[in-house]
């Protein structure tokens, strides 16, 4: 099993609707790919002075787990997801940092 953990960064505030929107529609093209096992998304816990470091601060998380890496692949390629990622990137501006990785033990 693989877990595939996106760090999704807003260039600016987003309100928590259109949030809620975004990590909804990740959540429901990554299922309906029939690629992925589990979806979960969470928001970024803010902590004061994080904005000092030189870093990629999150604003969400989202995780979703695939039986192998031929899996993963066909999730990158998932119908409907190039198109929800311009549509999200041209309304909120967006990057995404990722890991693809095994569960920790």
């Amino acid at each position: 099993m693989i877990t595939h953990t996106m760090i999704v960064s807003f260039e600016e505030p987003i309100p928590d609707s259109a949030l809620d929107q975004y990590l909804s529609d990740i959540e429901r093209v990554m299922l309906d790919s029939g690629s992925v096992q589990s979806v979960v998304s969470r928001r970024h816990i803010s902590v004061p002075g994080e904005e000092a470091v030189p870093a990629l601060i999150a604003t969400a998380i989202v995780r979703f787990t695939v039986a192998d890496t031929d899996a993963l692949a066909k999730a990158f390629d998932a119908p409907g997801l190039h198109e929800l990622i311009q549509r999200w990137q041209s309304r909120h501006p967006y990057k995404v940092a990722w890991a693809n990785h095994e569960e920790p033990a």
